[in-house]
């Protein structure tokens, strides 16, 4: 089985060295790695470079954000199973796209659970989001996987499309409600730690960006008519509320 692995890079030079590595390392060898680099001026460019021999296709050209440069490494991926690596995490371990391959067969999408470290202490765990096996109803009680632990079958994105760019920052939480809640949709859930997220992103980096991730959020569950968005939208936050005590 083919995995495809796509790095979007949308952070400095500093951090996609330890990305690249994280998943250069992974000991399944039957792997697709796919960088988009949005034209950075910096050194980011340099560095993918460094790695060459194991990126499979280097995209290198401006997009119009993050989940535009991840649409472009969608539609290059050939892989019976498609994730994601951003620029600013790593794999918990290398043997995280051995476990997925090995329960992948008969799912349509496989994930597991997430650590947020902090940004200058990889080491230190500030939340850990335990996720749980899938069932549709989860989705009317704010239920989502850690995306960056997702792998989704290819033919999903190509029947179903890509991120919707009119979500600048829950693309990812739309998607989930567009492909979950298909009739039929299997997932498996691995009860591991697949990767480690360093805090500060879009939608939690300042209050703008909550603001307007709770914006988006709302507008996601419109369109997907899910009954009773806002107490859905509180149920989703609450959700979040034991990853902080739940410390490993």
């Amino acid at each position: 089985m083919k995995l495809s692995v796509i790095t979007a890079c949308f952070n400095s030079q500093s951090t996609i060295r330890e990305t690249l590595q994280s998943v250069i390392g992974q000991d399944y060898s039957d792997v697709e790695y796919i960088v988009v680099d949005g034209g950075s001026s910096d050194a980011t460019l340099d560095i993918i470079n460094e790695y060459k021999k194991s990126i499979t296709t280097l995209i290198s050209e401006p997009d119009a954000g993050i989940y535009d440069a991840l649409n472009k490494g969608i539609n290059a991926a050939t892989g019976d199973l498609v994730g994601f690596m951003h620029s600013d995490d790593t794999f918990a371990n290398s043997g995280v796209l051995t476990a997925i391959a090995k329960s992948a067969a008969g799912y349509d999408a496989v994930y597991g659970d997430l650590d947020y470290v902090s940004q200058n202490n990889p080491g230190k765990v500030i939340r850990h989001w335990r996720s749980r096996e899938f069932n549709p109803t989860l989705l009317r009680r704010g239920w989502m996987p850690a995306h960056p632990s997702l792998y989704l079958r290819r033919n999903v994105y190509m029947e179903l499309g890509g991120f919707d760019l009119e979500f600048r920052i829950a693309a990812d939480y739309e998607s989930i409600l567009r492909y979950f809640s298909q009739p039929g949709f299997k997932a498996k859930y691995l009860p591991e730690t697949m990767v480690k997220m360093k805090l500060g992103g879009a939608s939690n980096g300042s209050l703008k960006g909550v603001i307007r991730k709770t914006r988006e959020d709302m507008a996601a569950l419109r369109k997907h008519r899910i009954a009773n968005p806002w107490i859905v939208l509180a149920l989703k936050n609450i959700s979040k509320v034991p990853q902080f005590l739940k410390m490993k």
